[in-house]
């Protein structure tokens, strides 16, 4: 070898280690700058056609200006005194001066005067949580004694989804790295290889989430908090998966070749396929969302596979340059020696996958129905699990103070108040609209925007149009392209069932004469919105990634199968996960998209093992036949797949360390799934099915067709 190769050699993997070093260090900055371009408005994730966003839209003509209400409910033992009401009354003016309010009403005291509320609108510009938090000093500062106050309503609940996603970027990110940590020290056994592996993870996160920040400031993609956290553990747990895989086979390279270089080479080759395919099947996954109609859900799509872009470059690239400039001594104290007549018969014959093996070829077909028969009976709970939507006031696990004051507010007033159901009607039929809202059971009252009114609303009774202020003249309501815009007061919480119930009837009784809008409305429209995407992407996934199978196997049956028991994999967790939801930590219920999520990422990601599997089975399969192949490739995988499934389940469980309902079903459905897939579905399901199939498992394919000639060759 020349000099110039030898120097070559050393700069390239140099060279790739700096560049990714300066990127990472640009990245990581931009863990503290993510809520500058985060948006978690649910309202601005539906469709333009929804109703809820067509009267949204509209809303904005009859008002002027645009604010999220936050509801001041205010407490007490006794009733309120005339001097206590008065303080109230100036602490509403004082509210109305700070920064970020556009709007603030009188103290309305509850018919038992035991409470009263205050109606604040917020700049829907400013931080809401931080605008929030000047409320909450004011209020505090300026509060007669002997009363409590709880600050509710749509930022409220706003403010504590903020503080509840504040730990993504310490404690999840901390937690997810310590427990892979912690597994790659076990695993490896080394010192040097857990932290190289780690960083490989951290420098593609930190790519991606620098990349992702850009694009959402530029607004071609959207982040969210729920998009972020998924991101960081869905970067961390793919990123470290592949480093798993590229490391056990360089090693092995190690074994058979003298110099490095070599053996990074054969490394390379021999991960490069299954990787990109493993990446691919996730991308393709995750890009499928971008056929959703939810905000929400589309945007998860481009920010995750970007992830998975940068976590299957880093792999590939950042850490067989860490190796190779290391050598052996990454692996250190157990360095692989080199050994070129060692012989792989003793990997394949001894371990405990090599047991596993033995275990499945003596009964295969007994394996195959038993394991089948096990999952099926999970998977029959699915029916059970509640994903039809919960209550806003649910999604925060733990205390909120939004949700106290909800319930508070619930005890002395109409549970719909400050947040009620905007009905955009022609102005003919304001009176016989109004008469159908009030004959409503859900509908507690109705007002109708009226911009010459003090209070910008007008009282709308059987009688007509009156003023909210005894005494004053009647305000005409505002009239905008001959519609007008009534504000119906709900009588029950609006993220209640209740409530959704009761916008679904008004939807009924008014089709064709009125449309409705506002915060129950827009949940109504999310989780019809979600069903339809299920009903969508779920048959699209899964024929996006037979195809991208059936391409990587040259086979048909193969790749049929895999499906098959990948999907059977996730039914049972998701009708585990239904038994532990509803009896064990007895939640409310789950939001309609995380069957969504938990599909494409059970599916995507449980294909991963399969396809590290197969490949190296179609790979041993060339030389050894089917049979044979199916036990040489279990035995040579299983503890890298193993391991890899240990920390994908870490990492995903870690996202439970955020207090947000929809995570922590999400952490616990990819968690055990995962695991599913690893010790059951791959350890034995898959095996077994392929040693009973035998070769037809490649049909059509080649490797088929010329172990069918041999075995006939051998029988002649």
């Amino acid at each position: 070898m020349n000099t110039t190769t030898r120097r070559l050699r050393i700069a390239i993997p140099v060279i790739l280690v700096l560049l990714w070093f300066v990127a990472a260090g640009i990245g990581g900055p931009y863990f503290g700058k993510v809520d500058e371009v985060a948006q978690n408005d649910q309202s601005t994730f539906l469709p333009s056609s929804a109703e809820s966003t067509v009267v949204g839209e509209r809303y904005l003509d009859f008002v002027g200006s645009e604010s999220i209400p936050a509801i001041v409910i205010v407490t007490s033992e006794d009733k309120l005194t005339d001097e206590q009401l008065a303080s109230l009354n100036t602490l509403a003016e004082d509210l109305g001066n700070e920064a970020n309010v556009v709007s603030s009403s009188p103290a309305v005291a509850s018919e038992d005067g035991l409470a009263a509320e205050l109606f604040v609108g917020l700049d829907t510009d400013a931080d809401i949580s931080e605008a929030v938090d000047e409320l909450r000093a004011t209020i505090t500062d300026e509060l007669p004694d002997g009363l409590t106050f709880n600050i509710t309503g749509p930022a409220g609940f706003t403010a504590d989804l903020v503080t509840a996603f504040g730990g993504i970027d310490g404690i999840l990110l901390i937690t997810a790295l310590g427990l892979v940590l912690v597994i790659l020290l076990v695993v490896y056994r080394s010192i040097v290889l857990p932290f190289a592996v780690l960083a490989t993870s951290l420098f593609a996160l930190c790519v991606a989430l620098l990349t992702n920040w850009w694009l959402a400031k530029w607004d071609i993609l959207t982040l969210t908090g729920q998009t972020q956290g998924i991101l960081f553990i869905l970067v961390i747990g793919a990123a470290t998966d592949y480093s798993l895989l590229y490391t056990a086979r360089y090693a092995e390279a190690l074994r058979r070749h003298r110099h490095r270089g070599d053996a990074t080479r054969s490394a390379l080759k021999g991960v490069l396929e299954p990787i990109l395919a493993s990446g691919g099947t996730v991308i393709a996954g995750l890009l499928c969302l971008l056929l959703s109609d939810l905000g929400s859900n589309r945007s998860l799509g481009p920010v995750a596979a970007i992830g998975i872009v940068f976590a299957m470059l880093s792999a590939l690239t950042l850490l067989p340059s860490i190796l190779y400039l290391l050598g052996r001594s990454a692996y250190w104290p157990r360095r692989p020696k080199y050994d070129p007549d060692r012989s792989d018969d003793q990997q394949v014959h001894t371990g405990i996958y090599a047991k596993a093996g033995e275990f499945v070829s003596r009964r295969p077909r007994t394996v195959w129905i038993v394991c089948a028969l096990l999952l099926a009976a999970g998977a029959a709970f699915v029916p059970t699990l509640k994903a039809d939507g919960v209550p806003t006031s649910e999604y925060v696990l733990g205390f909120s103070d939004a949700r106290e004051g909800q319930d508070r507010l619930s005890e002395h007033f109409p549970g719909g108040s400050g947040a009620p159901a905007y009905v955009l009607t022609d102005e003919g039929n304001l009176q016989d609209v109004t008469d159908k809202l009030l004959a409503a059971d859900g509908v507690d009252s109705v007002a109708v925007v009226a911009k010459d009114s003090p209070s910008g609303q007008a009282e709308v009774t059987s009688d007509g149009v009156q003023s909210l202020i005894p005494g004053q003249p009647t305000p005409a309501p505002t009239v905008s392209e001959g519609q007008v815009m009534l504000l119906a007061t709900l009588a029950d919480a609006p993220d209640s069932d209740e409530a959704v119930e009761t916008i679904r009837e008004l939807r009924t009784e008014l089709a064709g004469t009125a449309q409705l809008g506002g915060d129950t409305a827009t949940d109504v429209d999310t989780r019809d919105t979600n069903e339809h995407d299920r009903a969508l992407i779920i048959p699209i996934v899964l024929a996006v990634i037979l195809v991208i199978l059936i391409a990587l196997l040259r086979s048909v049956v193969a790749p049929l199968l895999l499906i098959a028991t990948t999907a059977l994999s996730f039914g049972t967790a998701m009708g585990t996960a239904a038994l532990v939801f509803n009896h064990v930590f007895k939640f409310p219920g789950a939001d309609p998209s995380v069957p969504l999520y938990g599909f494409v990422f059970l599916v995507a990601l449980g294909i991963d093992y399969n396809i590290f599997l197969m490949t190296r089975v179609r790979e041993e399969s060339r030389r050894h036949g089917t049979r044979e192949g199916i036990l040489r490739g279990l035995a040579v995988t299983g503890g890298v797949i193993t391991s890899a499934g240990l920390v994908l389940a870490a990492t995903f469980a870690a996202l439970a360390v955020i207090p947000i309902l929809f995570l922590a079903q999400l952490a616990f459905i990819v968690a055990f799934g995962v695991l599913l897939d690893t010790f059951v579905v791959r350890t034995l399901l898959v095996p077994a099915l392929v040693y009973d199939i035998g070769p037809a498992v490649w049909w059509p394919s080649k490797l088929a067709r010329d172990e069918a000639a041999a075995k006939g060759r051998h029988a002649a």
